[in-house]
């Protein structure tokens, strides 16, 4: 059985404390894959720890599809609905959770990614809806939210924003990039795109590229937005109506990729959530599962903006670094990266499985490159990587110190 967690406690030991969500504007338009130029853009961000005189300790951490900036810490303005997803968050979170940073287990004094050393940043994805411009915007051409109007991205323009942002910083070069899922992603184009820049990638339960069976669930999340009529072609901003019937059945689908099947049945079973039998309704939820995942969808509306979700799913779809940068070769596409790469996937996950990682493992190797490779035995699939920070710490922890002298 999956144990039920304890809450956390008000500040537990190695936090980063209270942190505040901050913004930039980025001075020159951003040149984009699909030939458009998107001006202005801003970003939004949080730091943690103590940038080095020689601006060298910097990690720059990259969210997954659903995350923000808010990576660490107590928020001073905790949101409605908590941005710390996974299997079971409320469960281990408990009230604390909604001010709860989504990785704070991993940042923070002596954490995986521990702010005593390093300088961790963490920004909100180009096409955002946390503070960062994105499809909900104001277009400057007519005063409005863009909606569908906003330009197709790709995880290689969210990077190049990222690299514009800190241009503003004066951070030239980066002791890591780092990040789970699409997160992971971002590192990737990082490592290929700013080769001198980055000395280190931690891709965790990632991918060179999704899946056709990844693809076809997110195709069948954004069709159930786009076939919402409340979507009114992507221009719904203050209309009074947003698609949240067909933003929650999305987010269903994406939680259920998250997790594995024997994960699902140790939290549920076949358990009814309302009676001690079946009361023949087709309207209702009859199931824990089904109610579990009418919940998750309720909180998620909340807190998302249904055309970021629809433009960031194309995003993901997109990523293929073979196409991209080989020549269908992915080992040619990953001839150029200069940064060591510490690749870690689990056993359960079946959206981004270890396979996946063993394909970039094995073409950096082919290449000459410097790689370490740990598979993780834990049973709730791709959530792992926002659940399973304890067993994750140890080994960046090495990873990271061999650069610095550290014993980890």
């Amino acid at each position: 059985m999956i144990a039920v967690m304890t809450p956390a406690p008000a500040l537990a030991a190695g936090s980063v404390g209270s942190v505040e969500t901050r913004y930039l504007d980025l001075p020159k338009p951003l040149r984009l894959d699909c030939g458009r130029e998107l001006h202005p853009i801003r970003v939004a961000y949080e730091t943690y720890g103590t940038l080095s005189p020689r601006r060298d300790n910097v990690i720059l951490v990259c969210h997954a599809l659903s995350g923000d900036a808010h990576a660490a810490g107590f928020s001073k303005a905790p949101p409605e609905e908590s941005t710390r997803d996974g299997f079971g968050a409320e469960d281990r979170d408990g009230t604390a959770g909604k001010g709860l940073g989504w990785w704070d287990g991993m940042i923070g004094p002596g954490k995986a990614f521990d702010t005593g050393r390093f300088f961790v940043v963490s920004t909100n994805l180009l096409g955002g809806c946390r503070g960062t411009t994105g499809p909900s915007s104001t277009d400057p051409a007519t005063g409005r939210p863009y909606g569908s109007d906003f330009p197709v991205i790709t995880v290689a323009d969210m990077v190049r924003a990222e690299r514009a942002f800190l241009d503003e910083l004066d951070i030239e070069r980066l002791a890591a990039v780092a990040g789970g899922s699409l997160g992971g992603m971002q590192a990737f184009e990082w490592a290929i795109l700013f080769p001198g820049q980055v000395d280190a990638v931690v891709s965790i339960a990632s991918t060179h590229a999704l899946h056709p069976q990844g693809v076809a669930w997110n195709a069948i999340a954004r069709d159930s937005i786009m076939r919402d009529p409340a979507w009114q072609g992507g221009h719904y901003y203050g209309t009074g109506r947003k698609p949240d019937g067909g933003m929650g059945v999305a987010r269903m689908v994406g939680h259920v990729t998250y997790l594995s099947a024997p994960a699902m049945s140790d939290r549920f079973g076949r358990r009814l959530q309302f009676a001690d039998d079946i009361r023949y309704t087709i309207t209702e939820p009859e199931f824990e599962v089904e109610s579990y995942l009418r919940h998750q969808a309720g909180s998620f509306v909340k807190r998302f903006d249904a055309n970021t979700y629809l433009y960031t799913s194309r995003a993901l779809t997109y990523f293929d670094l073979a196409r991209q940068y080989g020549g269908g070769s992915l080992a040619r596409a990953l001839g150029g990266v200069a940064a060591r790469t510490l690749l870690i996937a689990f056993s359960s996950d079946w959206l981004y499985p270890p396979a996946a990682s063993a394909e970039i493992e094995q073409a950096l190797r082919t290449m000459g490159k410097p790689v370490e490779f740990h598979v993780i035995e834990a049973p709730y699939g791709h959530d792992c990587f926002l659940l399973e920070e304890s067993r994750q710490t140890p080994i960046i922890r090495r990873f990271l110190g061999a650069d610095h002298g550290a014993d980890g």
